[in-house]
Order: C-alpha cells, then structure tokens, then sequence
C-alpha cells in the first residue's frame, strides 16, 4: 500500500495496519480532547504550514504553542510532520525506558519540536539524510561523537539521545521510508553510558534558588503591598473602573444606555462646585505636559470626572473651565491617595488615573509571590488558581486552599488528564496566603485568580491564538521584573535602602520559588515572614496539606536542601574536630563516631535526583542537629523531646526548639559554648534587675546556674 505525498513524489511504502494516514485535509488534533471553548472551524489541518496546537492545551497559564515546519530542513519536512502527527494522534506510542505514561502530551511534542528535534534534523540534513531509512548506525555513532562535541550544553543532554531513540521506538507505527535501522540506536547503550556522566542530565533540577538577600527583601515588599498599599489601590482601582465606564468606551462594554446624562441647567452647577472645590483645596485642573513643555488641560479626564461628553471644550460651561483662573497641573489626580506613614514619613501622596493599571498590576504581582512562595505550589497550579480556592476549616482552624493540578495527574492508563483534576488533598497555607487571595478576588472580576488583563477593557496585547486566559509563566516573569524594577525606583527616588538586588543568578522566575522556600525552611526555620509568622510554621501548615505529599514534590525540593545543608555542617565539624575540637556531653562519644564514619562514607558523593536526597537523609550517620547552644545526636529511642515523625520512621527529626537538659542525644561543642556563654552574660545582666517580679527571677536565677554548670563542666572535659 501506498498514500499520496501531498505533489510530491516520494513512496512512503507500506502503512502498517493500524495506522491512519492523514491527507492534507486532515485535523492535526483529529483525536485529542480539546478545550470546551475551541472554535472546530479554524482548527489546524495536516497540509498547513503551522499547526495550532492551543486547541488541545487546557492550562490556562500556557503562552500560545504551535508547530512551524517552515524550521525544518525542506527534505525532511514531510517526513516530520508525518512523525508529529502520528505523536499527537496515534494511541499506541513506545515511550522511553521509566516513562510513567505512554501517550505524550501536546506540550512535551511542542517543546520536543523546536529544541531536540530541529537539531537532529539539521544534522542529518547536512550529512545528506533526504528520508529517515538512510540513517545508519554509523552515521548514529557519527552524531554521539558531534553532539559531545558541541559548545552548546543543550546539545549535549540525554533529551537528545531521547529523541533518537524515540523516533527509533515508532518504527512498528510508521512506514518503511520513515524507519531507522532495526537494531536499537548504539547497540541499546544507556544515556549514561554514553555519555560518560554516570547519570542522565533529566533527573537533575538545575534550577537556581533566589539568593537570601533578594528573596527577603522580594517577600518583604510583597507583604508590604499587601498589608500596606492593598486598600488604596483597591480605592482608586475602583474609582478608576467608575471613571472609565462613563467614557465612551465604557459605555460600550458594559452596554449602558448612553442617553443624556444632565438635564438642561444641571450641568453648570455641577461645573461650578467642581471648580470651587478646587480652589477650596488648592488644587490644579487635570492637565498633561504637552511637547514644548507647557501643560494642557486633560478635557476626557474632566468629561469622566462630570460624567458629560468630552465636547464640553467647545461650549460656554468650558470656557468657564479655562478662564477660571485654577492652575493646570501634570497629571489627571484621582480622589484616592496614599496616606501610609513609611520611614518617619509619608510614602506618597498622589495617584494619577493613568497609573492605576500599573499599581493593580503591582499588588497582583505581590500577591503572586505570596500565594506560590508561601504554598509550595507549582507555578502552574497557582496560575490556574480561581476564586473561592481558599476557605477556612471551621474545626480545625487552617485554610485550606483547593485547584487544579496537570502535572502527575494520570487517567487509568497512565497518560496525562489533559483538562487536569482538583487536587484531593488542598494546600494547607497560613493566613497571609488567604489574605492575597482575598485580595486578587476584589481587585478584578475573572474567574482567575491571574488573569491575563485585570481589566477586560484594558487594552493590552494577547494573543488571538491562546485559549487559557491566566498569566503566563513568561508573563508573571516579566512581572516579577517590573515589580522589582518599580520599587528600586522608588527606593531610589525617596532614598530608601531597603531595595530588592539582583542576585546574579538570572531573571526571577515563579519556577525558583519552590527551592528557595524549601531552602529558606532548612536554614531559617526562625526567620520572620510576616508579624509573628516564620518559616517553620509555614513548613508546619504545608506538611499537613498536599505540599507535605510526595505527589507535590515539595519534600524532594526539601530533602536536596536538606542534604546540601547537612554535608555543610558535617565537614565543619569535621574540620573542627581535626583542629582539637572538645566536645563533652552524654553523646559524645557518639558524635565523634558518626562524624568520622560519615566523612568517610559521604565525601565525593554524587547526587543522582532529589528523590535519592530524601532516601540518603535517613541514614543513621548523618542524624546529627545543630541546635541553640547544644548539638543533638539522634537516637530516636533515647529521645526526651517531642519528635517529628514516629520513631521507626527513617526520617523522624527531633524538635530543636523542644530540646531537654536531660535527654541522652544532647552534645556539646566550643562552638555551641560560645551561645551558652552568650546566653549566661544575657541572664546575668536580667537577674540583677530589682524590679523583675520574684516568679521570673527565681526562673533565670536557676536557668543562669544551669548553663553556668553545663559551662563548668564543658571546660572541665566531663561528659555528663
């Protein structure tokens, strides 16, 4: 059997039974679930050049995708779009070897598409491959050799080898002039191996963590957006929607009636209010700096504030307006201005109309990096967040926030729910997220939490082509870029300090949230957020929620922290024993032990994947925890605290801030002594205070004798 090339000859050979052959006419997405919302007129078909994908991509965060064939290499042209239209709608797919599902969703063949395969395609075209049968597994051999030669790092992943083999496994699925040799590409060698990394560059996150500096001030500013700028740009983001729906304009998106707005004679009393107020307050008439440098008057803006057409210019009510002898000012002022006292004085004053949008887009912004830092959710699942996603949990008392989610959720079969599924175990978030959310559901009327426009009249440019209406990943970065651009203006402006910095490691991205947080959790569990908010209660609320479930794969980000963090802290004290650190205390001995036995079992260790982070935290050797003033060695059987997880658990931890001075995993270090020697000139210092009440001074007086003891007996070299 043979099937029409589309004018071109060229055989194909036989189709495999089983196997639809599309014609030109054909739909490129004939047998995918598409949105609800498609338009089945002006879906893509096989014989276009650019194949519109946004049919069948249900996340609403998702930026426009397509396939362009116009970048492939013209003698392998038809071939690849034979090859992709079989990936999208054939239902038996080989899939690479620990692949979860078989089928592969629309996004993996776009991103698939304009990185690895455009690559391959170019390579093989210039070694002369006009059909995929002339590949030979030389000419394999020959693109290992090329691709470990590249200067681009991207080149050279096992996406690429990937992609070989992928084209490889649909040899049963495909015609003979589309197939690769039948022995598997390089002999059926792993990419490890190949490559000679020891492991594939896919199970490794290379995503970059905010640095401390640049996160603290990010949140900070966030918060302060929220708990201190939120009600007034909600004021004049509403009397700028009230202003706008009395223009023309307006009047037309939100169907008004747009008949006489004054009866004869009312208007010029209102005319003459609005200027006596004016001159009541000092104020100037709503103006604009023309070219020259002069200022003219801002006719539309006064028509809005009078609720009249702008035509009043040209009549006597106007020239009243002109020759009233009132100032023209720079800007058209709103009523709503900002009266919160920052820094010993006030933060600013004045708000214009024309910036609303820009400060609606700003606290939107802050509320973003509060929601998806503080929950632990994937930048996607936020962004496909929508209104009434938190409540309250009248017995328990946390919030709980419900959505959707797309990564991992698997029909029977294994393939990806493309429309996604509510999330059973809701995020547990602290009150500050539910705060943001009840914002973001006053600050605009989408049923998105992130719309695209706050505004649907807002005239900002979207594309045509793509279906989900929340933000972008690409779009809440240049966000995130603005919000942090605008206040450092500002800082600068009012010679401020507390400026957000760059830290060096790219562009902030919502995706570098989740380690940073996780991070943030290991290091500072007592670092402030918010008030009296710190991060390990955050930590507390998310593990009782989704965020605490593998399916989230927050603990994985936690566990590669964790690790990094304990390997830091075992070569120091590591060092520090080598230099003749004491150490006393009923764990000791056992200290010592497992800082040698894990300096000797971890150095040079190389960590495949996060998820193997989580398996190599439980070993025994490296139960070591720093506290205040003490080091715990733990033995969960020997353990006077309340411990964090059951004591059979491989991953129970102590709770550091519930340490007992009589519990036998306690050691102590010269370094921990330097906090108890802290500690007892603080104490000292409280209990000479004649006016403390007796209950408190007899409590310090026995804790100061305490430390004093533990001190004595650290010097001394003992042990207890």
């Amino acid at each position: 059997m043979t099937t029409p090339t589309l004018g071109l000859e060229l055989e194909w050979g036989e189709i495999p039974e089983g196997t639809f052959w599309p014609q030109a006419d054909t739909l490129v997405l004939l047998n995918r679930d598409l949105r609800p919302d498609a338009d089945r007129a002006r879906l893509s078909c096989f014989g276009d050049r650019v194949w519109d994908l946004n049919a069948a991509i249900f996340e609403d965060h998702y930026r426009s995708t397509s396939l362009n064939f116009d970048l492939i290499p013209a003698p392998l042209r038809l071939a690849t779009k034979h090859y992709c239209w079989q990936l999208l709608n054939h239902g038996r797919l080989w899939a690479p070897r620990g692949a979860k599902r078989t089928r592969i969703t629309v996004t993996t063949i776009h991103q698939l598409f304009v990185t690895e395969l455009q690559f391959i395609l170019d390579w093989l075209v210039k070694q002369g491959i006009a059909a995929f049968c002339q590949v030979t597994d030389e000419l394999l051999d020959a693109f290992v050799d090329a691709i470990l030669d590249e200067d681009d790092p991207l080149t050279g992943t096992a996406r690429t080898l990937t992609e070989v083999r992928r084209l490889w496994g649909h040899r049963e699925i495909l015609p003979p002039a589309m197939r690769l040799p039948q022995a598997p590409p390089w002999a059926g060698q792993d990419t490890a191996e190949i490559l000679g990394t020891g492991s594939t560059a896919r199970g490794e996150n290379r995503t970059p963590r905010i640095a401390e500096p640049t996160m603290q001030m990010l949140l900070s500013w966030a918060v302060r957006f929220l708990e201190d700028f939120a009600e007034t740009i909600l004021a004049a983001r509403d009397e700028h929607a009230e202003l706008y729906r009395r223009t023309s304009e307006g009047r037309r998106f939100t169907a008004a009636q747009d008949q006489q707005r004054h009866r004869p004679g009312d208007l010029l009393p209102k005319v003459h209010a609005y200027l006596d107020g004016l001159r009541r307050h000092g104020g100037a008439l709503p103006g604009s700096l023309a070219p020259d440098g002069g200022r003219a008057i801002r006719w539309r803006y006064i028509a809005m504030l009078l609720d009249c057409a702008e035509s009043i210019r040209h009549t006597g009510t106007g020239r009243l307006i002109v020759e009233s002898g009132i100032p023209v000012g720079e800007q058209a002022l709103l009523e709503t201005k900002f009266t919160v006292p920052r820094g010993g004085g006030p933060w600013r004053q004045e708000i214009s109309y024309d910036e609303v949008p820009e400060l609606a887009r700003l606290l939107s912004t802050a509320c973003f990096v509060i929601v998806a830092y503080l929950s632990g959710a994937r930048a996607g699942e936020v962004l496909n967040l929508r209104r009434g996603c938190v409540t309250r949990d009248a017995d328990s008392g946390l919030w709980l926030m419900r959505g959707l989610y797309f990564k991992g959720a698997l029909d029977r079969d294994g393939n990806k729910i493309p429309d996604g599924t509510v999330r059973p175990d809701p995020w547990v978030v602290i009150e500050l997220v539910a705060k943001a959310v009840s914002v973001l559901e006053r600050l605009h009327p989408s049923p998105l939490l992130f719309p695209t426009r706050l505004e649907p009249f807002h005239r900002r440019w979207v594309n045509e082509r793509r279906h989900g209406d929340a933000r972008s990943d690409a779009s809440i970065a240049g966000d995130l870029g603005d919000f942090v651009q605008w206040v450092n203006q500002q800082c600068a402006r009012l010679g401020r300090t507390d400026l957000i910095a760059d830290d060096g490691r790219g562009p902030l991205k919502a995706s570098r949230f989740r380690r940073t947080l996780a991070w943030f959790i290991r290091r500072r569990p007592r670092g402030l957020i918010a008030a009296s908010i710190q991060y390990g209660h955050a930590h507390v609320r998310m593990l009782e929620g989704y965020a605490g479930t593998y399916e989230s794969g927050f603990p994985d980000e936690y566990a590669f922290q964790d690790w990094l963090y304990r390997l830091e802290c075992l070569a120091e004290d590591e060092a520090a024993l080598a230099a003749g650190e004491h150490v006393s205390g009923p764990a000791a001995s056992a200290y010592r032990t497992r800082v040698v036995a894990a300096s000797r079992e971890f150095a040079g260790r190389v960590l495949k994947s996060e998820r193997q982070a989580l398996d190599l935290i439980g070993n025994p050797l490296l139960q070591i925890h720093h506290g205040d003033g003490m080091t715990c060695v733990l033995d969960p059987v020997k353990a006077a605290c309340q411990l964090r997880g059951d004591v059979d658990d491989p991953l129970v931890t102590p709770d550091i801030d519930d340490c007992r001075p009589n519990c036998l995993n306690l050691a102590r270090t010269d370094r921990d002594m330097e906090g108890v020697r802290q500690k007892i000139a603080d104490l000292s210092e409280i209990v000479t205070d004649p006016l403390a009440p007796s209950i408190r001074h007899q409590r310090d007086h026995h804790e100061l004798d305490r430390l004093q003891a533990v001190l004595r007996n650290h010097e001394k070299g003992d042990t207890p």
